[in-house]
This record gives structure tokens, sequence and C-alpha cells, in this order.
């Protein structure tokens, strides 16, 4: 195995422990390394199980999703592996849980590419709450437009190689990493950046909701908002 995963969590009710401690095993045999960033507001209980496992954890101040990817990638190159797959906490868990064959398949094609944007099906983005599907059109339409392929980069994971990660390690500074990423790799490091879709990376309430109960309003301000900065993040990065 050559592959690390890079993942990040911010989970103040400790929902996702369970589901966790259900793959863990699957989890640990299938990379390398895992490293791990958890916000310093996360359950206790859930910072006490990963640490009693073979994830090698960080806690972190919570600062936004940008800020513990960041660190979730400097930590992991303090490792031995070669090769990286960066995946959100509960989109893992999700995947793990419903397409662990697709996860496993993914993995052991990491190091044929200097980066890979991981994407998501037709279905797999359908099943995403509205206020998300909708702004994340946007998104998509702007990163493909300057990217010159049509592609999702709002799902929340990648794989890249350890050359590629030295890149983003050295240059990756905006609010948001979804876009920025990508086009560090293309612009900057001039590598080549590559795009598959998969079906694991679906939308389960119960997994991946956020832990906040806000109005509707709210909801669609906030994609709107994220939408923004990741589009501006296509269009300027590395230019």
């Amino acid at each position: 195995m050559q592959t690390a995963l890079l993942t990040v969590t911010h989970d103040i009710s400790g929902k996702n422990i369970e589901l966790y401690t259900e793959l863990k095993s699957e989890l640990e045999g299938l990379y390398s390394e895992i490293f791990i960033t958890i916000s310093d507001e996360s359950s206790l209980e859930l910072i006490k199980v990963i640490e009693e496992s073979n994830f090698k954890v960080k806690i972190i101040p919570k600062n936004g999703a940008a800020h513990a990817r960041r660190e979730v990638l400097k930590f992991g190159l303090e490792g031995n592996s070669k090769y990286f797959h960066y995946c959100d906490f509960d989109r893992i868990l999700t995947w793990g849980k419903y397409y662990l064959n697709e996860l496993k398949t993914v993995v052991l094609d990491v190091p044929n590419y200097d980066y890979q944007i991981l994407g998501r099906s037709d279905r797999a983005i359908k099943t995403h709450p509205i206020e998300w599907i909708e702004t994340e059109k946007i998104t998509n339409k702007i990163f493909s437009l300057e990217f010159g392929r049509d592609v999702d980069i709002t799902s929340g994971s990648c794989s890249f190689s350890k050359e590629s990660a030295e890149y983003i390690n050295g240059y990756s500074k905006e609010k948001m990493t979804d876009s920025e990423w990508a086009m560090i790799i293309a612009r900057i490091a001039k590598l080549q950046v590559d795009y598959k879709t998969v079906e694991g990376l679906e939308y389960h309430e119960e997994i991946n909701s956020v832990d906040k109960e806000i109005s509707d309003s709210d909801k669609w301000l906030r994609r709107l908002e994220l939408s923004l900065i990741i589009s501006r993040a296509s269009m300027y990065t590395g230019k």
C-alpha cells in the first residue's frame, strides 16, 4: 500500500462514532497511513475513540474547512506515503458504508495520477439537499469553464501524489480549497489533473448533515457564499 488517507472532521455531537467504529478496521486495512485533524470543539468521546485507533490524530482549533484541510495535508507529509487520498470524514464514512468495493478500487488507482478530482455521478449529486444542488451548479460551471471540461469540483474528495502535495502545501491560501488545489496543480505545478466520477460520495442526512439547526434562508445563503468563494478561486488561483 502506497496511499494514505487525509481527512478532517468537526463533529460536536459525535453523531458518526458508531459508523466510524463499524468501518475502522476496513479503513485501516485500505490505506498505508491515516491522518486526521479534529477540531477542538468536537465530541470528546469521538476524539477518544479515534485516538485509540491506528489513525494519526491532530487536534486543531476550529478555523474553517480550508485551514483543517491544509493542516491535515501538512500532517500527512510528515509520514512515509507517496500518494494521498483526501476525503472529508463524513464522506469517507458514507463511501465505506454504501460503496466499499468502489472505494477500494479508487484507492488502488490513486498512484496512477498526479492529481485526480473525484466527483459525484449525476445520481449521487441528486441525493443532496436542493440548496446544495442548485448553488453547486454555478460553482461547477465556473470551474468547468476555467478547467476546460465538465467537472464536479465540490464533492469533498480528491487524490494526489507527494509531489502535488508539496505544491499544495506551498501555495494553498484560499478560504476554500475545493477548486484551489486542482488549479494549483494545473496552473502552477503544470502537472496533469484528471477526473473520475463515483457513486460513493452521495448524501445521507444522518451522516452528512451539519450539526447546527438553521433556517432555510440561512442554508441557501451559506451555500451561495461558499459558491462565490470557490468560484473566485477557480478563476484566479495561479494566474
